[in-house]
């Protein structure tokens, strides 16, 4: 049997804004403190999963404040990467470092399980299926590179810079940058066209 039986394979696409105002929403109403943290930092990251769920308080807060920007050491290309924390991102994450009385030495996101020091990608993306499900779209569909797919999607759409979004993205390559946002020559002579010399 195939390993990708029942899966579909291929790129996760990004939320749209108003899915993850859905999911904001629903998770605010909800109380859930820790989800809400984990999505709001997801969406401004642009981070891989792996580097996200390794997150230390310290990574992003001094002094149980939170900055307004942060660099992670990406662990598959080891090259930084610097992403902007939002208002409501350093609300969510701030009050959640408050509710577990998190030192800056300690993951933001502990595992449960105590053979663990932080929530595994394997649980990150449990935790992502319930949202995407919460908001009435299939699971299957959704994975945790919709989160980081989400931003730079809009930037994109909205600026046309590829180079920024490669730099939000820590891409080396602007091929990768290309391939990852799904850009064809359909959308390159769209944005060739609205440029007149």
């Amino acid at each position: 049997m195939p390993w990708n039986r029942n899966h579909i394979v291929g790129q996760k696409p990004p939320l749209k804004p108003h899915e993850v105002w859905s999911i904001r929403a629903r998770l605010q109403v909800s109380g859930a403190i820790r989800d809400l943290a984990l999505f709001d930092l997801a969406i401004d990251s642009k981070l891989r999963g792996c580097d996200l769920v390794a997150i230390t308080v310290g990574d992003i807060a001094i002094s149980g404040t939170v900055r307004d920007r942060a660099v992670i050491i990406q662990r598959k290309t080891g090259r930084p990467v610097q992403f902007e924390i939002t208002e409501q991102t350093r609300a969510a994450v701030g009050a959640w470092i408050a509710r577990c009385q998190l030192t800056e030495r300690d993951y933001l996101f502990p595992s449960r399980a105590r053979a663990k020091p932080h929530i595994s990608t394997r649980q990150y993306g449990r935790i992502v299926d319930k949202w995407v499900s919460c908001i009435g779209l299939d699971p299957k569909r959704y994975g945790t590179h919709s989160m980081r797919r989400t931003k730079v999607s809009q930037i994109y759409k909205k600026t046309g810079n590829i180079r920024a979004v490669q730099l939000l993205l820590g891409h080396t390559k602007l091929e990768s940058t290309v391939r990852y946002l799904g850009i064809e020559v359909d959308d390159a002579l769209a944005i060739s066209e609205q440029v007149e010399l």
